[in-house]
């Protein structure tokens, strides 16, 4: 495919994530938008957290020493605002990296935009994690909306939470470009030494998840629905990273009673290679996806090019990337209503008689699986995001210059 010559476009992207050093979904998304958007632009600086590495300039989070994890970030993005070169439009991803976005757009006068991944007023468990700093977190990520010429949701859905949380932000600074997948690099891997070396056995079901153990990602309703898939099927959770000691204790204590009542369930915790959970998903009958609160959720579009189906909730971004019928089964949830226990029994039924729905009949799985992985690729390549993203950095130097 032809490309139009590099526009003379100078971006710098802000992140806390960027490879090596990738836990999250927006981690991901900045890793594949940068290589992208490069084809596009005539420089695109990266400034990041942690360690030194390759491509980006890497900002410790070290300063005030012993402060709270949100006030320390707050000393890391002032060193990153501090080192963004001369450029033309200033692009920050997730509230770890805004402020820097904040005082460096004003700093130089130029316009700034950030992606919604999530936002804080809709995850306010993060009290648990973060205390006092949330309070900051929040207040970082309401002034950088309030500042933005542009903010990108990732999602139809996110449009509606972006309001709901901003008000202020005008409409029509408000773009949609959707978070993509690389299908060349996740793509099936016919392989079997890692599924084998977990102790899988390969000619029964298999259910995955993989992800965080936060309340976000619904991995307790996930283990409690295990009580009630058959009892031939497996599963197998790839989880690690537990936002809190609470969090740890009530996963360890559900995890302990679903290994008493039931065989063949496995849980890795350490981080696995990528390449090493492309094999795992290749050869799973299917992924679950039980999250709470999900603005996109890039992992469902890498299982769906692993040609799996999914079974997840009907929240957030999920029904704009999971086709109910067609790529896998939704589950509806009310967050409204995750108070009330009978609600949440139910709706953990209901996640496992769509697992075994799947987990039964193998061909429709099959199927499903197939036509998630060609969705992906008609909907999500990253390039055509690449070229969506540049079009709203153009849409955000008019309005600062209006």
């Amino acid at each position: 495919m032809c490309h139009d010559p590099p526009m003379s476009l100078r971006v710098s992207i802000l992140t806390r994530e960027y490879p090596p050093s990738i836990y999250g979904g927006a981690g991901v998304h900045v890793a594949q938008l940068v290589p992208q958007l490069r084809k596009f632009c005539e420089s695109v600086d990266v400034q990041c957290m942690g360690e030194p590495r390759e491509g980006a300039t890497a900002h410790p989070e070290t300063f005030p020493p012993g402060a709270n994890g949100a006030l320390r970030t707050l000393g890391t993005d002032v060193a990153m605002a501090a080192a963004i070169p001369e450029v033309d439009v200033i692009h920050s991803h997730t509230w770890y990296a805004q402020f820097a976005g904040i005082i460096g757009g004003e700093f130089q006068n130029v316009p700034t935009v950030v992606t919604a991944h999530s936002l804080e007023p809709d995850r306010p468990w993060k009290v648990e994690q973060l205390g006092g700093g949330y309070r900051v977190s929040s207040w970082i990520e309401k002034t950088a909306y309030g500042q933005a010429d542009a903010v990108i949701a990732v999602s139809a859905a996110m449009i509606k939470n972006i309001k709901q949380a901003y008000p202020f932000v005008d409409d029509d600074k408000i773009h949609v470009v959707k978070n993509g997948i690389d299908p060349e690099e996740f793509k099936p891997d016919p392989n079997t030494d890692v599924i084998d070396a977990l102790g899988i056995d390969r000619d029964k079901p298999i259910v995955t998840f993989v992800g965080r153990i936060t309340r976000q990602k619904g991995l307790i309703h996930l283990v409690r629905a295990a009580q009630q898939f058959d009892p031939d099927t497996q599963v197998l959770l790839l989880a690690g990273a537990p936002d809190t000691p609470e969090i740890a204790a009530e996963f360890d204590g559900a995890f302990a009673e679903l290994n008493k009542t039931r065989s063949g369930v496995k849980w890795v915790q350490e981080m696995l290679p990528r390449a090493a959970v492309r094999q795992v998903l290749t050869h799973s009958t299917l992924f679950a996806c039980p999250s709470i609160y999900e603005p996109l959720g890039i992992v469902n579009l890498e299982a769906m090019a692993c040609e799996i189906p999914v079974v997840a909730s009907a929240v957030g971004g999920i029904p704009e990337v999971v086709v109910d019928g067609e790529t896998g089964l939704l589950v509806p949830y009310d967050p409204a209503q995750a108070g009330d226990p009978e609600f949440v029994k139910d709706f953990e039924a209901k996640f496992a008689e769509n697992v075994n729905t799947l987990t039964r009949d193998r061909d429709r799985a099959r199927q499903m699986g197939l036509a998630g992985r060609q969705r992906c690729i008609d909907e999500f390549s990253w390039e055509k995001i690449a070229q969506e993203t540049v079009e709203v950095y153009n849409q955000a130097i008019a309005v600062h210059n209006s």
